[in-house]
């Protein structure tokens, strides 16, 4: 059995946020089931959003949250993140974070604009900002002395008191397959902290990388811990088409610098839908963009910034810039062809804003976290700065807490399973799964397509927990594991809401309703 203060289940902004805050006083594990840079957070390219400029205020940043949330925001939540967000800016350039500098700028930054804000607010890394700031900081995970780094292990399951016979509900550490050895670890913590990302990997078509498969949520659920706002799937607008490119995000930025969204013809379409065009929220958008592709029987739109001077885009977006050469499509001369993709998760295990979730010795933060700051609809650039702003909350939390003493916790027991058989049964599975929700429930939904996924996603999770039940775990079985589960939550919470409300459209209730109100969740409990 491993033992340590805390226990890190993912390494992303969330994850290293809380490591490095810990570290110090605290000894560390990071459990990552790729490499330490394989997720969500390295592949995000807009930026941050945040009250740098002094025309800007905090004020108009969470007016901006509320409005683009549809009236389902925490207000709590977003003053308490937004009033934080400097301070969480401070912190990463201190560490080194290379963000774009523009001298003539009174914050010696490039600020840009992206869909739903009213001011400059997006510090950056050109168009990768994601990557500069998870390898800064992965550079100092990686060589402090008090964290242990787990990577290519994926969490089986949390250790709960429940689990263990005990009275109350705590969490102990979680089960851990090491795949390279594939065996089963024990790893006992005071406390554990679900920062393994969100779930967009239950769609067809995502932006996300191939670890975004709901694990944390799912393990939180079983758990005993709520769920809130899972049927606010957003998904991004602009997701590259090519069969060559799996699932390349065009960030939002290439919008807020002047890109117009166009038909073959080249006709533009988005002020028909929305007086601030490509400058509206991305439920807008995409729910624009997927009208349009109905209507005229397209594959795709086309996403046209080729009119700018070519040494400008060049300069603002060099990874989209190269990616696209390298497929032919220069974006200086012609339109980039882009379809909408499953992108971020709004809802999550409900969390205070210490990430506290209902179990103790649990917390939750990032995309497998709920808030109630993004409610309907994710504000762009918002999601980074959760990450940091309700981490370091979080590790204060931690710090502040007494020490309690473990239990006796048992290994993993696979003596009653056999290895697997028929392994085509998962990868079947998995493409039924993901197919079922794309046709499902997607950007626009009705009760009769919701219902028919609930009717496929019950009889899958019933084969999926007889498998799991009867053969060694594996990393494949345990994600489809999370993602079945996820699935249902999903649809489950988008049939409670009998409304359309930013990203949740429903042709049976296209009305708003007056009162805004989350869904939340509870698991059964035995």
């Amino acid at each position: 059995m491993l033992n340590f203060d805390v226990l890190i289940i993912g390494s992303g902004l969330a994850g290293m946020t809380l490591a490095l805050h810990l570290a110090e006083q605290r000894k560390v594990c990071v459990v990552t089931k790729r490499d330490l840079l394989e997720g969500s957070s390295t592949y995000a390219q807009g930026g941050i959003a945040a009250v740098l400029d002094t025309g800007d205020s905090a004020e108009a940043h969470i007016r901006d949250t509320l409005v683009a949330g549809a009236g389902l925001c925490d207000e709590e939540a977003t003053r308490f993140i937004v009033e934080h967000s400097k301070a969480a800016i401070d912190w990463l350039i201190e560490l080194g974070v290379p963000f774009t500098r523009d001298d003539s700028h009174q914050t010696g930054y490039h600020l840009t604009r992206e869909g739903g804000h009213s001011h400059r607010r997006i510090i950056h890394a050109a168009d990768a900002t994601g990557a500069a700031v998870t390898s800064t900081l992965g550079q100092k995970l990686r060589a402090h002395p008090n964290i242990t780094l787990l990577e290519e292990h994926i969490a089986v399951d949390l250790i709960t008191a429940r689990k263990l016979g005990l009275a109350g509900e705590r969490c102990y550490g979680a089960y851990v397959l090491d795949k390279a050895s594939d065996k089963v670890l024990t790893v006992a913590a005071r406390d554990t902290i679900i920062a393994s990302g969100g779930a967009g990997k239950v769609y067809l078509y995502t932006t996300n990388p191939d670890t975004a498969t709901g694990d944390g949520i799912a393990m939180g659920w079983r758990a005993g811990c709520r769920v809130g706002n899972m049927e606010f799937i957003q998904f991004h607008p602009t997701c590259l088409y090519h069969p060559h490119s799996k699932s390349f995000l065009i960030s939002e930025a290439v919008r807020g610098e002047g890109g117009i969204l166009k038909l073959p013809d080249g006709t533009r379409f988005m002020p028909e839908h929305d007086e601030r065009a490509e400058l509206a929220p991305r439920d807008v958008v995409a729910r624009a963009i997927d009208f349009e592709m109905k209507k005229h029987g397209l594959d795709c739109v086309y996403l046209d910034i080729s009119y700018k001077p070519a040494s400008f885009v060049r300069e603002h977006f060099p990874n989209i810039y190269a990616h696209c050469l390298n497929l032919g499509i220069d974006i200086t001369q012609q339109p980039i062809p882009v379809v909408p993709a499953a992108h971020y998760t709004c809802g999550g295990l409900v969390t205070d804003l210490a990430g506290r979730t209902d179990v103790a010795g649990l917390f939750a933060v990032g995309e497998a976290a709920c808030t109630g700051l993004h409610g309907a609809n994710r504000l762009a650039s918002n999601s980074l700065l959760e990450c940091m702003v309700v981490g370091r909350a979080a590790a204060d939390a931690i710090l502040a807490a007494p020490a309690i003493e473990l239990p006796a916790i048992p290994d993993w027991d696979d003596s009653q399973v056999t290895d697997p058989d028929e392994e085509v049964v998962i990868s079947h599975n998995w493409d039924e799964l993901r197919r079922a929700m794309w046709d499902y429930v997607g950007i626009v939904r009705t009760n009769k397509r919701l219902k028919r996924a609930l009717h496929r996603i019950e009889l899958l999770k019933l084969e999926i927990d007889e498998y799991y039940s009867h053969f060694h775990v594996s990393n494949d079985l345990i994600e489809l594991r999370n993602l079945v589960l996820t699935a249902e939550l999903i649809v489950r919470s988008a049939m409670a809401r009998h409304e359309s409300r930013g990203l949740h459209y429903s042709r049976d209730y296209p009305d708003t309703l007056p009162r805004a109100e989350p869904t939340v969740l509870t698991p059964d409990t035995p």
